[in-house]
C-alpha cells in the first residue's frame, strides 16, 4: 500500500490552505497588474489536481475593500472554473447552519443547495482589506456568497462580545470542528478577550474526538501595547490554527508550549510590500486531517514573481567610502548598482528551467548613508534599470538613523518626508497612526478637547479608505450634542475653566473603551443615512426638472425589486456520496438571529449621475462645514507525538496512533470559563517538507510538561 493511498482513504480530510491572496491588487500595473490572478488560478488548479475535500481561505482575498468589476469578475470566473462539477462531496455537516450562515439570506453550505453543482467548496473569512462596510455591512465575500461561490463564515456583528459556533464536520470517522473569526479592530478584540468576552463553543457528544481547527486573521507580531493578539488569549482545546493577516511565510507549524497547539502562518500569495517578510519564498499548505492526527504539506507556488532585498550600510564599508572624499557619491552609485547587478544574475538563474515565474523580478536595494554620506538622485538610477524590473520606480531606498534630539521641535512629524516615501510605502501607512502621532505631537492650543485621538483615526480612516464624506463631521455633531447633554445634567458653572476641566474628563472617560467605538460607529451610521437621504433628494429634484426635456437617467431600477420569496431549502434529492445527515446538527442557537440593518431612504444604487457638489471635499473641509451647517439631533488533551518531517517525494508519511483522550461530558458552552488543571503530552503531527527549503530545526521534541487550563 503505498503512502497516497494510506494517506487519502475514505477517512482522511484533504484541505488546501491559503491566506492573504490581495486579488486586484496593483491591478491597474502594466507589468504587475495580473499577478494576483495568475497566482489565484494555481492555487485553483492545485485544489482541483490534489482532489481536495474543500479549500479554506484566512481572509484578504481581495485587497480593496470596494473590488473593481475586472478583479470581482476574474474571481467569479475562475471559481466557477475550478470549483464547480459533478465531483461527489465526501464529507457532511453536522452542525446548525442557520447558525454558521446566519449573515445570509442562504443558510447552508453551497454544495446542498439543488440549483448549484459545487465540486469543491471554499470556505472563508474575511480579513481587513475586505471587510463588511456600508449600512447593511456588506462586503465583497457576500457577494460571491450570494452567487454560491464561496462560504462565508465567521462573522460577528457585536462590538461587545464574540461567540463563536464551529463549523462540525464528519468524513467517515474523522470529525473537525472548523472555528473561524472574520477581521476585529485588533485593540477591540484585545480588550474583548481580556474582559473574557470571546467565547468558543463546543460540541456537546464526544467532545475529545473532534480535531479543532480555527481561522483567524489578526496582528500575530506585536504592533503596540493592545494591537496585536497574543496566542496565551486562544483557547487551550485548539488543535491547530491557522493565522491571516501576517505576509511572511511561516506555514511549517510551531508549537506553543505554553497553551499546546500549533500554529501554522501561510503568508500571502503576492508581494504587496518591499520588505524582508516578503521575501521569504510564498507557499500553499496540503492539510490532512485523519482522527486527531494531521499532516502538512507544504506547496511551493510557481507563478510569484520573485523579490530581492538586499541591505548596505555605507558606514560599514570605510575602505571604500570616506564621506569627505569628492567623488564619494559617484564611488556609492555604482556600488549600487553593482548589488543591484547581482540580484538580477541570481534571479535570472533560479528563474531558468521554470517558464511559470514572470520574467522581471522584483529588487530592493536599501542604503543606509548615515554618518556624512549624502543621496544621490534616485530616479536617474532607477532608469538605469527601467526594462530590466517589474518595480523600476522604486529599486533604490535611503535610509539613515534616528538621531537623538536634545530638545524636541515644535513639529515631530517630517511630513516633506512622508509625502517623499514610495507609493508601496505610502500605502501601508494606516490613517488612524498618522492622526495618533500628530495630536500626540502637537502643540497643546491644537490639542483635542471634545473628541479622542482614536475616534478621530477611525473617522479620517473611513473618509480615505471608504468615501464616507461627513464621517467627520457627523462624529463632531454627534460628539457635540453627547458633551453639551453631559454639561447639562451636571448643571456645571458657568465658569469656563470649571467647563473645560468637565469636558476634559469626560473625554478621558471613554478613552479606549466600547462607548468610544461605539460613537464613531453611529456617526458613520448617520453619515451613511444622511448621505443616502441626500441622494434620494437629488435624485427628485433632478428628476422634477429634466422631465421637461424628457431625459431623464436612471441608474438603477432597485425600487421594482420583487419582495423576497420565501425560502424553499429542497435538499432532499440526492447528490452522489453527499447523503444528508440526520444526526443531531444543534450545538447552540444562541445568537441565531439576524439582525439586517436597513438604511433609511434610498439605495446608492439609485443615485442620479449629476455630481454632487460636496463630492470633492477634503478633510480640512469636512472639518469647516461642522461651523457651518447645525447639527442634526436625533480540555484536557492526552496524545503522544511523534514528528516527521518528510520532502515532497513520495516516501511514505504514516500516520502516528495517539492514546486516547479521557472523555469529558459536558454541554456546549463556553470555553472561556475556568476548567480544571490537567496533563497533556504531544500529540501525533507529520510534517512534509519541500527539498528548496533549508533544514529545519524540527520544534516537536517530547516533553511532559503539565498545563494549567486556568483561565487568564
Amino acid at each position: 500500500m503505498t503512502s497516497e493511498t494510506f494517506l487519502d482513504d475514505e477517512d482522511t480530510f484533504k484541505i488546501l490552505i491559503a491566506t492573504d491572496i490581495h486579488l486586484g491588487y496593483l491591478e491597474k500595473d502594466a507589468i504587475r497588474g495580473n499577478d494576483t490572478f495568475v497566482t489565484f488560478d494555481e492555487i485553483l488548479k492545485c485544489a482541483k489536481q490534489n482532489e481536495v475535500d474543500f479549500i479554506l481561505l484566512g481572509g484578504d482575498l481581495f485587497h480593496d475593500n470596494k473590488p473593481s468589476r475586472r478583479t470581482m469578475h476574474n474571481c467569479m470566473e475562475l471559481l466557477r472554473k475550478y470549483c464547480m462539477g459533478n465531483q461527489p462531496i465526501m464529507f457532511e455537516i453536522l452542525s446548525d447552519q442557520a447558525v454558521n450562515f446566519g449573515n445570509s439570506k442562504f443558510p447552508w453550505v453551497n454544495y446542498q443547495d439543488e440549483n448549484l453543482n459545487i465540486s469543491i467548496p471554499v470556505f472563508s473569512v474575511h480579513g481587513n482589506h475586505d471587510d463588511p462596510t456600508g449600512a447593511d455591512g456588506l462586503c465583497a465575500l457576500d457577494l460571491l456568497s450570494c452567487a454560491g461561490l464561496v462560504n462565508h463564515f465567521g462573522r460577528s456583528r457585536s462590538v461587545e462580545k464574540v461567540e463563536i459556533s464551529p463549523l462540525l464536520l464528519q468524513k467517515g470517522s474523522s470529525k473537525i470542528a472548523l472555528y473561524g473569526i472574520g477581521s476585529i479592530p485588533d485593540e477591540r478584540l484585545y480588550r474583548m478577550f481580556v474582559n473574557n468576552q470571546v467565547m468558543m463553543l463546543r460540541p456537546r457528544e464526544e467532545e475529545s474526538s473532534w480535531f479543532n481547527l480555527f481561522v483567524i486573521h489578526q496582528n500575530r507580531s506585536k504592533h503596540g501595547a493592545t494591537n496585536y493578539i497574543p496566542e496565551q488569549f486562544l483557547d487551550d482545546f485548539l488543535d491547530l490554527v491557522v493565522w491571516g493577516h501576517e505576509h511572511e511565510c511561516k506555514i511549517s507549524p510551531v508549537r506553543n508550549e505554553q497553551q499546546l497547539f500549533y500554529v501554522t502562518q501561510p503568508g500571502s500569495t503576492v508581494v504587496t510590500s518591499l520588505s524582508p517578510g516578503e521575501a521569504v519564498k510564498k507557499h500553499i499548505g496540503l492539510l490532512r486531517v485523519k482522527g486527531r492526527k494531521m499532516n502538512l504539506q507544504k506547496i511551493p507556488l510557481k507563478t510569484v514573481r520573485q523579490f530581492y532585498i538586499q541591505d548596505v550600510v555605507l558606514g560599514d564599508h570605510p575602505d571604500l567610502f570616506n564621506p569627505d572624499h569628492p567623488k564619494v557619491m559617484q564611488k556609492v552609485e555604482a556600488f549600487c548598482q553593482e548589488k543591484v547587478e547581482e540580484m538580477l544574475e541570481e534571479a535570472e538563474r533560479e528563474r531558468l528551467g521554470n517558464p511559470l515565474v514572470p520574467e522581471k523580478p522584483l529588487i530592493r536595494l536599501r542604503v543606509d548613508y548615515s554618518g556624512g554620506f549624502e543621496a544621490f538622485n534616485t530616479m536617474r538610477f532607477n532608469q538605469k534599470f527601467v526594462d530590466r524590473l517589474a518595480n523600476p520606480k522604486d529599486v533604490l531606498h535611503f535610509t539613515r538613523h534616528r538621531e537623538n534630539k536634545s530638545t524636541k521641535g515644535e513639529d515631530s512629524i517630517d511630513f516633506d518626508k512622508l509625502l517623499n516615501r514610495t507609493s508601496t510605502e505610502v500605502m501601508h501607512l494606516r490613517v488612524e497612526d498618522l492622526v495618533k502621532q500628530y495630536f500626540e505631537t502637537a502643540e497643546k492650543n491644537v490639542q483635542l478637547s471634545l473628541l479622542t485621538e482614536q475616534g478621530m483615526g477611525k473617522a479620517v480612516q473611513e473618509f480615505v479608505d471608504k468615501e464616507e464624506r461627513d464621517a467627520i463631521e457627523e462624529l463632531i455633531n454627534y460628539q457635540l450634542e453627547k458633551t453639551q447633554r453631559y454639561l447639562k445634567e451636571r448643571s456645571v458653572e458657568a465658569v469656563e475653566e470649571k467647563i473645560d476641566e468637565e469636558i476634559r474628563r469626560f473625554r478621558d472617560s471613554k478613552k479606549n473603551t466600547a462607548e468610544e467605538e461605539e460613537e464613531v460607529r453611529e456617526a458613520i451610521n448617520r453619515a451613511k443615512a444622511h448621505r443616502t437621504q441626500e441622494s434620494g433628494d437629488q435624485f427628485q429634484d433632478d428628476d422634477f426638472h429634466l422631465s421637461e426635456e424628457g431625459d431623464v437617467a436612471m441608474d438603477s431600477d432597485d425600487s421594482l425589486a420583487p419582495p423576497q420569496p420565501s425560502r424553499g431549502r429542497g435538499r432532499g434529492r440526492a447528490r452522489g456520496a453527499r447523503g444528508q445527515s440526520s444526526a443531531t446538527r444543534g450545538t447552540s442557537r444562541r445568537g441565531r438571529g439576524t439582525s439586517e440593518a436597513k438604511a433609511p431612504g434610498r439605495g446608492r444604487a439609485q443615485q442620479n449621475p449629476v455630481v454632487s457638489p460636496v463630492k470633492s471635499r477634503s478633510i480640512m473641509e469636512a472639518f469647516q462645514a461642522t461651523s457651518q451647517r447645525p447639527s442634526r439631533g436625533t480540555t484536557s488533551k492526552n496524545y503522544k507525538d511523534e514528528v516527521v518531517i518528510n520532502d515532497e517525494s513520495d516516501d511514505e508519511v504514516p500516520f502516528t496512533r495517539p492514546f486516547k483522550s479521557a472523555q469529558r461530558v459536558s454541554s456546549l458552552s463556553s470555553s472561556r470559563q475556568g476548567s480544571q488543571s490537567q496533563s497533556q503530552s504531544y500529540r501525533g503531527v507529520c510534517f512534509d517538507d519541500d527539498d528548496d527549503d533549508d533544514d529545519v530545526l524540527d520544534p516537536f521534541k517530547d516533553s511532559s510538561n503539565s498545563k494549567g487550563r486556568g483561565r487568564r
